[in-house]
């Protein structure tokens, strides 16, 4: 046996610790911000439409960078795209955490978004390239629990570090805490990830990032500062000829595809019916969740005057709960019952919503965290069942060859779901807000006519998810077609 086994035995966990990580920051810096939106908007005087935006920038610079990252890696190497994206991440949240212009702030997040496509597509190539096939279940498995934890770990930390208020900096360290952690991974990435191009890399299509970035601007800048305007016409004829750029998008891609075999997307990809009809699950729920999330914060911190640490204290249940069926979908529910479960995942996480109206109505401004309990762990189990599984399902009758890019496209769709559903809350959410006042009404009760009136949103997009299940295979796909999920918003 040869002596070098241990090392490279070694070096390998080492490069997934330092991926996970990766990951981690990921999917905490999602859900730690929201969290801190209260103590944001009162030190700099932030209006709602940057708080909005404060999540949904991140969300969408996300989603359109997404694909292009992972091009970026097959064509100039994973490991040097994934540390360059680590660094610039880092860096942003180094801004993030001391600028005190809410327009500047803004921009931070949407650099740490652009950083954050860079370094995560990366993650599953690299552990492809270093992890051998019979030990990759494992390792998916591992990113499972980090998902879990990211959930568990988001709305806690940010609370704590707010609440904290270390050395008088209020909310700055939610994002300064990522500095060491970074700089960490950098160090450790360096020496550690074994470098790897993809052996036919693809050209980058600059021109389809123009256009689906300029079509989903033209979407999302007036939906989500319409409401400041009040409004205004241009807002409506900007949404209007999104429609058309989103046409000359895919026209484009179809003359890209047929020129030289190297599009944005892999239009071939939506013949098959339930990958086609996956993005749509994808979207909705995507779009359903960048609704709750947001709502769900104002709601109780805004609101109902709670503080950041009672706020995450409260959605501990419900992150305890996307964690444990996460993981019992996957290992025992899928393989026996395939896209059942996922349906009833929608049907559940409907009914703890319809639940989540039902006690806010009844208890008003009087409502307890315990009593939120209920509502938040049922719905916990509904999007844990749809979670973990859902990539597997969509991408079971996807040809193997095109498994890569159609797993980031779907990661992408989720993402930009998440961005349109963060726009929405301002029809959704602050539509209800806007129409009360405040010198009649208790904030309180405006506030929970906001949140009630935004969760029959989300049961609407809910029961939409779970129609367009039905186009979906109804077992899951064999272990070696399958690619993981690796993205799961904001949650």
């Amino acid at each position: 046996m040869s002596t070098d086994s241990p090392p490279a035995d070694r070096r390998r966990w080492l490069a997934l610790a330092v991926v996970m990580t990766a990951s981690f920051m990921d999917l905490v810096d999602v859900t730690i911000v929201n969290i801190a939106m209260p103590s944001i908007q009162r030190d700099i005087d932030a209006s709602f439409s940057v708080l909005q935006w404060l999540s949904e920038g991140y969300a969408l610079a996300f989603a359109i960078g997404l694909i292009t990252g992972g091009r970026l890696g097959d064509i100039y190497g994973r490991k040097r795209m994934f540390l360059l994206g680590m660094g610039g991440f880092t860096l942003a949240s180094m801004l993030c955490g001391i600028v005190s212009d809410p327009q500047l702030l803004v921009a931070a997040r949407v650099l740490q978004g652009l950083m954050a496509a860079m370094m995560v597509p990366q993650v599953l190539s690299i552990i492809h390239v270093t992890f051998p096939a019979h030990e990759r279940g494992k390792v998916f498995g591992m990113f499972g629990a980090i998902v879990g934890l990211g959930a568990v770990s988001g709305p806690l930390l940010g609370a704590l570090l707010t609440q904290w208020n270390l050395f008088g900096l209020e909310w700055r360290p939610i994002f300064l805490i990522n500095l060491p952690v970074g700089i960490a991974g950098l160090l450790l990435g360096r020496r550690f990830i074994i470098e790897s191009k993809a052996p036919r890399a693809l050209k980058l299509d600059l021109v389809g990032v123009a256009l689906a970035s300029a079509g989903l601007l033209m979407l999302l800048y007036p939906l989500t500062q319409g409401r400041e305007h009040d409004w205004p016409v241009w807002g409506f004829v900007s949404m209007a000829l999104s429609a058309p750029m989103f046409v000359a998008f895919v026209l484009y891609e179809r003359h890209k595809s047929a020129k030289d075999g190297s599009p944005l997307v892999e239009l071939s990809l939506f013949k098959v019916k339930s990958f086609a009809a996956g993005i749509g699950v994808q979207l909705t729920f995507g779009l359903t969740s960048g609704i709750f999330f947001l709502v769900w914060t104002l709601y109780m911190q805004i609101g109902l005057g709670w503080s950041a640490l009672r706020a995450g204290l409260t959605g501990v249940p419900f992150s305890l709960a996307v964690s444990a069926a996460a993981g019992m979908s996957v290992q025992k529910l899928v393989p026996r019952f395939g896209r059942k479960v996922l349906q009833a995942g929608a049907l559940v996480m409907a009914a703890g919503v319809l639940t989540y109206i039902w006690e806010a109505d009844r208890y008003g401004a009087g409502i307890k965290s315990w009593q939120m309990a209920l509502p938040l762990v049922v719905m916990g189990v509904g999007m844990g069942l749809i979670v973990a599984p859902i990539t597997d399902a969509v991408l079971s009758e996807v040809p193997r060859d095109h498994a890569g890019s159609a797993s980031g496209l779907i990661n992408t769709t989720q993402q930009l779901g998440n961005a349109i559903g963060l726009g929405l809350v301002s029809v959704a959410f602050f539509g209800v807000v806007d129409k009360a006042d405040p010198r009649q009404r208790p904030v309180a009760d405006i506030f929970g006519d906001a949140f009630t009136h935004s969760m029959w949103w989300v049961a609407g997009g809910l029961v939409l998810v779970f129609g367009l299940m039905f186009l979906l295979p109804r077992h899951k796909a064999a272990p070696e077609a399958s690619v993981p999920e690796q993205e799961l918003v904001a949650a």
